[in-house]
């Protein structure tokens, strides 16, 4: 099935506009080279799928942290250019991370599934697979290389939309990372059945602002609801040091999903370290 994509949000920034138009092209295209039985059929040679939400609880730090896989954007171009995803992962796991995120889209982030499932061949945390899900297909080639949640984006797919691919990330025994922005779409998303993650992103997808204060008003806001659903809160963007940490898992963060920061860093071990504030192995 390939969904009528329209943005749920018109004001999306023209980029984001163009990646989820790409994007479409990309499923079409997807359809045509092969079946979703096809695709269904590759999962039987899939890994086992790792617990991401039982990571992120379990997670002697807290928050927890999704230390993210990402080697370019299109707002800041390449962002490292030595960029080796495993070794990259490796220091993630080495330092405290309880789950990697994976960027894999590719045309304008650089990303592959190819990274995906090499990534998952050499460390044992569980991935997220970091992606513009618009189609079913897309989460069984997440879930064949090796993905154990994926993210969904309110923004751009609608409250069917969201369910029905909610239902098949289920299906598989993954979890779903369903991203908002605001008010209106935490309110879109709380209405979901089996909602069970939920990621706040600073950054405006109207004009790129970053406000690390929107995952405190969005919590507030709905405090009782979300603890009543039991939801898992996971903050993203903006996150650079570890007062901000403090910041967001004070007002109900159970985790902070950071990469670009810690990209950035020569020495990404001792990075995450200082951010999580850790002291150094014996």
């Amino acid at each position: 099935m390939i969904y009528p994509l329209t943005p749920v949000n018109t004001r999306l920034q023209p980029i984001l506009r163009e990646i989820v138009w790409h994007k479409k092209q990309e499923v079409i295209q997807m359809h045509q080279q092969m079946s979703l039985a096809s695709l269904q059929r590759q999962l039987t040679a899939a890994p086992t799928v790792r617990d991401f939400l039982t990571a992120l609880q379990q997670s002697p730090h807290r928050p927890s942290l999704i230390a993210e896989i990402q080697k370019a954007s299109p707002l800041h171009g390449i962002i490292r250019a030595d960029f080796d995803p495993i070794a990259i992962a490796k220091a993630y796991e080495r330092s405290g991370a309880a789950c990697i995120s994976v960027i894999t889209e590719a045309s304008f982030f650089h990303g592959s599934f190819e990274s995906l499932r090499a990534i998952h061949q050499k460390i044992s945390l569980p991935l997220l697979c970091k992606e513009f899900i618009i189609d079913p297909c897309q989460i069984y080639l997440a879930r064949s290389a090796g993905a154990d949640a994926v993210l969904l984006i309110a923004a751009i797919l609608t409250d069917r939309e969201l369910q029905d691919l909610l239902r098949v990330i289920h299906y598989l025994g993954m979890n779903a990372l369903v991203e908002v922005h605001n008010l209106t779409e935490l309110d879109r998303v709380l209405k979901l059945d089996d909602i069970r993650l939920i990621g706040i992103n600073n950054q405006s997808l109207e004009d790129f602002t970053i406000d690390t204060s929107t995952t405190q008003r969005l919590i507030a806001a709905r405090r009782s609801q979300l603890q009543d659903l039991g939801v898992i809160i996971v903050s993203e963007s903006g996150l650079y040091t570890h007062n901000d940490l403090l910041l967001v898992g004070e007002a109900g963060t159970h985790a902070v999903l950071v990469g670009e920061s810690l990209i950035k860093e020569q020495d990404i071990e001792q990075a995450v370290r200082h951010l999580m504030k850790l002291a150094p192995p014996a």
